[in-house]
């Protein structure tokens, strides 16, 4: 039965030990990369939500073989780099900008005509960022009015380039070197600020030769991807909810296990412990492809409010929804600028938890670039539209420890797209969760 709202809280504590699905950026780029590559990819630990999903469908109807003979385990056999077939429907991307843009970046250079969509929310989404710098390495794409759907007319005829983002994007920076690796000579992309790096490090794992210097990084085409073992860690965005829940409401101390810590991913951390969270971070190693695992303590804590650093938005970027709630529940004022990306992910982050802190009686400024919160007052009851938004739902769910009445939560199906289980999960921690 499909799940449409949540009702959360009041109240709840926080305690024990838990563990948060895999991370979907790097599910994602298991697939895609496991999927062009020469020989057998296994990947564990993959994240079997909605988005992940249905980069899974979509490279079965390009082609690929791929098994999933257990929970969270997939077996993907590579076609190679001229392998992919043409489909004979679109490729239904769902809920998943991520899916959708890298795979601008991947089937660019491939000989076939690919026509991408998505559900509303998805088709509502930018795409010309992407197709932009693609075209200037060659390629046929077409877009409606700068949105869904989208054309690729696949060339083998692409070139590299050496590429300056104009606004620090991870996923249009790998889009540009997952077009690079098919176009001849070199691709270089330039950030203006660092932004997560797991393309990088999983072109490593397959066996590509990827350089780093500065700012840039750089690789030539032409390079073979040869099949490997990838362990995916527990994703940092999902653990983010339990991070900010725990300095809410973990009297005893909340542990999250195996959480990938990649450095262009803990922003969060690096803004709640400025803003005094009681966060005790434990290394635990690497998985397979190179990523940072750690063993994450958090206890109930004091915040205070705090200019975010602008360094650390790109690091936090999909973090802000459950950082506002925390910031909600600080002393003081909370202000965020240069956050202007939050306008375009699967709704327009900062109107919507603008009006969501609204009507649970949160003081808070609109920024066309970020949001300015007076803390210290906690949360009335009310009821939230998510607009579809899986990371504001989950987000109002964690507000629920500092509210004083139940928090209605409408429209979160989409919450299946990043955290499968994440009303059992929550359940288990200590939330107070019903779903209806």
């Amino acid at each position: 039965m499909s799940v449409s709202r949540y009702v959360a809280g009041p109240g709840g504590s926080l305690a024990g030990e838990i563990t948060v699905p895999g991370d979907k950026s790097v599910s994602h780029r298991a697939l895609m990369l496991g999927g062009i590559a020469e020989g057998v990819t296994e990947i564990s630990g993959f994240l079997e939500g909605e988005d992940c999903l249905a980069t899974l469908r979509a490279l079965q109807a390009l082609g690929v073989r791929i098994e999933r003979p257990a929970e969270q385990r997939v077996i993907v056999h590579g076609v190679g780099r001229n392998g992919l077939r043409e489909a004979a429907q679109p490729l239904d991307m769902g809920n998943a900008g991520t899916a959708m843009r890298l795979s601008m970046g991947l089937l660019a250079t491939r000989p076939i005509t690919s026509t991408l969509v998505g559900d509303e929310s998805l088709m509502r989404r930018p795409m010309e960022r992407v197709a932009g710098p693609l075209r200037l390495m060659g390629a046929d794409i077409s877009t409606r009015e700068g949105r869904p759907p989208v054309v690729i007319r696949g060339s083998t005829a692409m070139h590299g380039i050496d590429y300056v983002l104009p606004m620090a994007s991870a996923q249009v920076k790998s889009a540009v070197l997952l077009a690079g690796l098919g176009a001849a000579g070199t691709t270089r992309v330039t950030e203006p600020a660092p932004t997560r790096d797991h393309t990088e490090r999983m072109l490593r794992a397959f066996g590509v030769d990827v350089a780093q210097r500065g700012a840039s990084v750089t690789l030539e085409g032409g390079q073979t991807l040869r099949g490997t073992q990838i362990r995916v860690p527990a994703d940092f965005s999902s653990a983010a909810f339990f991070l900010v829940a725990g300095c809410l409401a973990a009297e005893r101390g909340l542990l999250l296990r195996g959480v990938g810590v990649n450095p262009t991913r803990t922003g969060l951390l690096q803004i709640l412990l400025k803003m005094g969270a009681d966060l005790r971070i434990h290394s635990s190693g690497y998985a397979g492809e190179g990523e940072p695992l750690a063993d994450i303590e958090v206890r109930r804590s004091r915040l205070r409010g705090i200019e975010v650093p602008r360094d650390l938005v790109p690091l936090a970027i999909d973090e802000f929804p459950v950082l506002f709630i925390a910031a909600a529940c600080a002393e003081g004022e909370t202000i965020v600028h240069g956050a202007e990306e939050l306008r375009v992910k699967e709704s327009d982050r900062l109107a919507v938890m603008g009006a969501g802190l609204a009507a649970l009686g949160v003081d808070h400024e609109l920024y066309p670039d970020g949001l300015r919160i007076r803390g210290g007052q906690g949360f009335r009851g009310g009821t939230i539209d998510s607009r579809g938004d899986h990371r504001i739902a989950m987000a109002f769910a964690v507000a629920s420890l500092r509210s004083a009445g139940p928090i209605e939560i409408l429209d979160v199906a989409n919450v299946a797209t990043s955290f499968p289980d994440f009303v059992g999960l929550a359940s288990k921690a200590g939330l107070h969760i019903q779903t209806l």
